[in-house]
């Protein structure tokens, strides 16, 4: 029975050589290895990850206080926990904010 390339006619294929042909770094693992240096982490956000329910009002405040939120809209921020509060802050006003939510009972992390 002929196999396929021959029932279609088609012609033999040649080995091709790659010796001395620049391929980049695809090409096998020829050339050097850059070490890419891990950069630093600029932009931060705030989580809230949970909070003491007696405190409840106190950190629905501090979340209207820096996120400029009506009440309702911090209330239900607050009610998604675990949730997101800030994004993209630097790691000052991050660790700034966190206190704030440890001060008023709950309880957050810098991401």
């Amino acid at each position: 029975m002929p196999t396929l390339a021959e029932r279609l006619k088609l012609p033999k294929l040649q080995p091709i050589s790659t010796e001395g042909m620049d391929l980049g770094t695809e090409g096998g693992a020829s050339g050097p290895k850059v070490e890419e240096k891990k950069a630093e982490k600029t932009a931060f956000d705030v989580k809230l990850e949970k909070f003491d329910a007696a405190a409840k009002i106190k950190v629905i405040k501090e979340v209207r206080a820096f996120t400029n939120l009506g009440l309702k809209e911090a209330k239900d921020l607050v009610e998604k926990v675990p949730v997101i509060l800030k994004q993209g802050i630097t790691k000052e006003e991050a660790n700034d904010v966190i206190e704030k939510i440890k001060a008023a009972g709950g309880v957050a992390v810098m991401e």
